[in-house]
């Protein structure tokens, strides 16, 4: 079973032209899913610091959360990003960055979803993303 959603979780940030941008990647380990930024310099935004660019940050947590609703939630399509807000906490210096997503509710047709980012302690993030994503699309018969 864990063999078929690593399959599935590789064939989701695969199909993400963003995602292999980013060189993003993901591992499972039993429930939980890290997703990986390994640093890379395209992806600097200040070179004084140098720091991960803000929206970089951004796109890789929604994309942890898209992630992460996917394989929980296999046979339907893939989420749709209705909101999200995004916490700068810190400067994301030139380091692999990681990510995990906590699905706080998951309802018919909408999820909640909280996302961490952090570098060398989870304990210290650098930033974190609560994000509201569409589950389905309603019918358009009348």
């Amino acid at each position: 079973m864990s063999e078929i959603r690593a399959e599935h979780l590789t064939r989701i940030l695969a199909a993400i032209p963003y995602v292999r941008f980013l060189g993003m990647t993901a591992e499972l380990a039993g429930d939980e899913m890290t997703a990986i930024l390994p640093f890379s310099d395209h992806l600097v935004g200040n070179t004084m610091l140098p720091a991960i660019h803000g929206g970089v940050l951004g796109a890789f947590m929604e994309m942890t959360a898209l992630a992460q609703l996917s394989i929980r939630e296999p046979l339907r399509r893939q989420p749709k990003t209705i909101d999200i807000t995004i916490e700068y906490l810190r400067p994301g210096r030139a380091l692999t960055t990681y990510a995990r997503a906590d699905v706080r509710k998951l309802g018919r047709r909408v999820a909640n979803v909280h996302v961490e980012a952090w570098q060398e302690e989870r304990a210290s993030p650098v930033a974190a993303l609560r994000g509201h994503f569409m589950l389905s699309v309603a019918d358009p018969t009348p």
